[in-house]
């Protein structure tokens, strides 16, 4: 099969096409024809020799898939309401930038109706981190305000959505007034140009000085103490990536005072079983949004396969507006 593998850590140009033996799959596990693959950060930082994969994870990069289920035992697909031939996505550990890609079953989930595998492909890793963080470890209400970092981010973008279809304020800090104008379009509350305006001051005007009940934060670093101090008593920053920084300094009395709480994850190293929870959480609550339009996959652009590398680079210039996509059934010349 074709698969994108890093030759070695690096610039995107390490990104190589090449030829690789089929994954079997292992138990509880299921084969699928890949479609097309979600690019994200991780993968990024995987190229770099910064995110290694987890013990028994393939070392292609890749954690999202949408495609068509091809191999599987059918018991196990039946419990989580799949068969041979379905058209799915899925979110695996590695081994995504591939044509073929073994996936547990209870991480699979049906491609929504009238969803292209591209979109498809688009929907695994910022819906199980975004619901798992937000929701889950944060415990976003209806009625509360969530601010988003990087509100034009595929995390962000998913954050937006997710919390607006489940009743929350939200605000989202973006690097230009492009973006500020797609958050928007989103559905976003407020839009905040964090190279024009300081976001503490803005989301403390925007609140009336009651500041955010959940951050969503995936700059870390200073930025810490400075969303401690827009955040409402009981509180909560969830920390899901580390972009400013791994170390963070802020005022301890603070959160003492006020009750808050600074909590983080990280997905990929996570139990079969805990992503499976998600999976079935999503299913129910979010997917049902999905299929009806409410919510829907932000593309920001498509690349062949082949051209993985074009695509990091993209990533990495932060000028995109959502997702970015692999398309494995169109090759690099059309």
């Amino acid at each position: 099969m074709r698969a994108i593998e890093i030759t070695r850590f690096g610039p995107p140009e390490v990104l190589v096409e090449t030829a690789r033996p089929v994954p079997t799959p292992g138990p509880g596990e299921v084969l699928v024809r890949v479609s097309a693959s979600g690019v994200n950060r991780p993968d990024v930082l995987q190229r770099k020799g910064g995110y290694p994969p987890p013990s028994g994870a393939s070392d292609l990069p890749g954690l999202e898939v949408a495609g068509t289920l091809v191999a599987g035992d059918g018991d196990e697909l039946a419990r989580v309401g799949l068969k041979l031939g379905d058209p799915v996505c899925g979110l695996v550990a590695g081994g995504g930038y591939a044509e073929l890609c073994a996936v547990p079953v209870g991480q699979c989930l049906p491609a929504p109706p009238g969803l292209s595998m591209v979109e498809s492909a688009a929907l695994p890793e910022t819906f199980f981190t975004v619901w798992s963080n937000v929701f889950n470890r944060a415990g976003l209400k209806s009625g509360e305000t969530l601010l988003v970092h990087g509100g034009s981010s595929g995390i962000g973008v998913t954050a937006i959505q997710l919390g607006k279809a489940f009743g929350a304020t939200v605000l989202v800090t973006v690097g230009s007034e492009e973006k500020c104008a797609a958050c928007r379009d989103l559905g976003a509350d407020q839009t905040i140009n964090y190279r024009a305006s300081d976001f503490v001051a803005e989301v403390m005007r925007f609140t009336e000085g009651r500041g955010a009940d959940v951050i969503l934060d995936m700059v870390a670093g200073d930025y810490v103490a400075r969303e401690i101090g827009c955040l409402a008593h009981d509180g909560r920053i969830v920390i899901i990536a580390v972009l400013g920084g791994a170390k963070a300094g802020f005022d301890a009395w603070e959160l003492l005072r006020r009750r808050l709480t600074i909590t983080g994850s990280t997905l990929r190293p996570r139990s079969a079983a805990f992503k499976a929870a998600i999976a079935g959480e999503l299913r129910e609550r979010v997917w049902p949004l999905i299929a009806s339009g409410r919510i829907r996959p932000v593309i920001a652009r498509v690349f062949p396969a082949a051209q993985a590398a074009q695509a990091h680079a993209l990533m990495e210039s932060n000028q995109h507006i959502g997702k970015i996509v692999l398309d494995w059934t169109v090759h690099e010349d059309h």
